[in-house]
Order: C-alpha cells, then sequence, then structure tokens
C-alpha cells in the first residue's frame, strides 16, 4: 500500500506548502490537490510541480463543469509536461450546490456528462484532432469554415485519470473508463457497497481489480489514551455531520447517500434532517462514535495499525491521509506515524 495526501491552498499557504515538502522528504507517494469552492487546483499543481523533485502531483478534483473538457485536457498535458510526468488527472462530478450554486452551470445528468469528458480528454491526449458529438458536448460546433483542431502540446496517452465517484452508476463507470478511483466516505467492513459495482464496470471494459488504483482517504490522528480518543470522537461529530447534512443540497447528498448504503441509513436521514432544520447541534449529536472510527483512521497507535491493515487487506492501494493537528510539526507527526506504520505492515 503507497501514501498520500491531499491539499488545498485557500488558507496559510506556506505552512501547507511545507507540509508538502516535508511530506516529500518523508517518502509520500503523492500529493493531490483539492479546489472545491477556494482555490484552483491547477495554479498551485504547477507552483508544486516547480517546488518538488519525486513525488507524484494529482488534481483531487477538478470538477466537472467548471472548464471545458478540453481546458482539462490542455491543464492536464501543461502539467505532466512541467512536471517531468508526474502528474495524475482527479476528476469529479461535484455537487449542484457548487456546480449550480457556484459556477452557475447545469449539473444534470453527471454520469453521461463524466463519460463524455473524458472521451475528449482522452482525444486530447492522443494527438488526436478533436471531433465529438454527444449529449452534452459537439466539438467543433457547427459553423462556417469550422474544422476540428488539435492541441499543439506534445501528445501524452499516458497520463492517469481518477474519478472521484460514489454513487452506484457512477462507480461502474470508473471501474470501465477510469484508471484510478479516489475515494471517500470508506468503511472497509461495508467495502462491497463500492467494489460491487466498481467491478462490474472493470468486467464490462474486460479488466480486473488489479487494472484500477484504488486511493481512499481519512483523517489521520493519534490519541495516546482512551480518554484523549474520545474526546478526538467527539470533536469529529459535527464535521461528519456536515457531510451527512449540509453537502450538496437537500435531495441531492452524495455522502449521505454513501453512508446509507454502508448500514447507516436510518441516522444518516435523521442527521440530514436535523442539519437542513438548522439544528447543527442536534445533528451532530446523532452521530454515532463507530461512524467516526469506522471512516477515520484515528485512534491509538494500535488501533491505526490495525485499521491500516484492514484497508490494505479490503483493495486500498493508495492511501490518502489527512493529518490533524493545529500546527505544521503536529501535522508531520502524525504523518510520519502514519506513513511508517504502513512501511512495516505485514
Amino acid at each position: 500500500m503507497r501514501t498520500a495526501t491531499t491539499i488545498e491552498a485557500s488558507a496559510d499557504w506556506s505552512t501547507t506548502l511545507d507540509l508538502v515538502l516535508e511530506a516529500e522528504k518523508l517518502g509520500m507517494d503523492t500529493c493531490w490537490v483539492a479546489e472545491a469552492w477556494g482555490s484552483d487546483a491547477p495554479s498551485v499543481l504547477g507552483y508544486l510541480a516547480a517546488r518538488t523533485e519525486r513525488i507524484r502531483l494529482g488534481s483531487g478534483i477538478i470538477q466537472l463543469g467548471t472548464r471545458t473538457p478540453v481546458a482539462i485536457a490542455q491543464a492536464a498535458l501543461t502539467l505532466a509536461q512541467l512536471s517531468d510526468g508526474r502528474f495524475a488527472l482527479g476528476l469529479g462530478a461535484s455537487g449542484p450546490q457548487v456546480i449550480e450554486g457556484l459556477h452557475g452551470v447545469p449539473f444534470d445528468r453527471p454520469l453521461s456528462r463524466m463519460r463524455e469528458t473524458v472521451q475528449i480528454i482522452r482525444s486530447a491526449f492522443a494527438g488526436e484532432k478533436i471531433s465529438f458529438s454527444g449529449k452534452h458536448f459537439t466539438v467543433p460546433t457547427a459553423g462556417e469554415g469550422i474544422r476540428p483542431m488539435r492541441l499543439s502540446l506534445p501528445p501524452n496517452p499516458d497520463i492517469p485519470i481518477y474519478l472521484a465517484t460514489l454513487s452506484p452508476k457512477m462507480l461502474e463507470l470508473t471501474g470501465e473508463i477510469a484508471d484510478g478511483w479516489l475515494g471517500t466516505s470508506f468503511v472497509p467492513e461495508g467495502s462491497s457497497a463500492y467494489f460491487t459495482h466498481l467491478d462490474a464496470g472493470l468486467a464490462r471494459s474486460g479488466r480486473t481489480r488489479a487494472d484500477l488504483d484504488v486511493c481512499q482517504g481519512a483523517e489521520v490522528s493519534f490519541a495516546e489514551d482512551e480518554d484523549a480518543l474520545r474526546a478526538m470522537v467527539a470533536g469529529r461529530k459535527k464535521e461528519l455531520a456536515f457531510s451527512l447534512g449540509g453537502m450538496g443540497s437537500a435531495s441531492t447528498n452524495f455522502y449521505n447517500n454513501a453512508y446509507s448504503r454502508q448500514g447507516w441509513a436510518e441516522v444518516a436521514a435523521e442527521v440530514r434532517e436535523r442539519w437542513q432544520a438548522g439544528d447543527r447541534d442536534g445533528a451532530a449529536a446523532l452521530v454515532t462514535d463507530d461512524m467516526v472510527l469506522a471512516t477515520t483512521l484515528i485512534g491509538t497507535e494500535p488501533m491505526v495499525r490495525e485499521r491500516l491493515r484492514v484497508w490494505r487487506d479490503a483493495g486500498v492501494d493508495l492511501v490518502r491521509m489527512y493529518p490533524a493537528g493545529d500546527t505544521l510539526d503536529a501535522k508531520l507527526t502524525n504523518l510520519s506515524r502514519a506513513m511508517d506504520i504502513v512501511r512495516h505492515l505485514t
């Protein structure tokens, strides 16, 4: 199992940069850069490409709808060139609140939009003249004398494409067309909620699990005793309540759906209802200790070691760790301890 982390650059950039540079020195394999509704990913990735030497860099994620497929391909090809081939393209549909509420573009039919986007990007990566006609994209558009074009950048069909997906149909698509899966809200004991659909997509394209790089992420933090652990778990409940109740919209929340498919349907629905009604504390109070511990890598060192072993045995190839801590030193300490555990798993 390999190691990764995810950063974004909306605040305290100097500390974030130091975290990435130190993580590279520690031997971390990959750094994903998020954008959500904050800083954009490609700008940060270009800067990191110039400041790092070995660590692989990935967009985690570029959101569909925020750029045309060809603009995404241009950014990916550029970043692969700037990083000497260390770039991986992570794509995700995001959700209606960000795509429609912030960017003002339709969120409809993310499944077919994702498929078409990947098709166009792969055509651009291959150096082909881009000619595509689908439900969402027509390239080139109709016009007098308009002809298909190819990018002037050198082709690079080897750039891997990872998809960040949660719903069953999107998971099937990931297995069918992607090189890797960027997952979240993952409970290894309930991994069939994901892998059943990923495997169906893999079979459709004549592939197996070995052909898909499975990347899962969670917060990592170490508690020195049971009292510290109880306080740590309690502090995470409001964050999880936000994911279950505040992400997406009142009717579309992929995180809530993911937890529901893994055995918490009733409590997930109640959390969303309380959160949407404005009762944030009440929503957090409904989140159980098990929900926090099952989907994170927090605990005493033996607990974290055992959870990482379970993640590996469940089929995770690349573990994406979000180190807790109020200071850079604290975050690096958590990261270093977790990476050392991964290296020595038996």
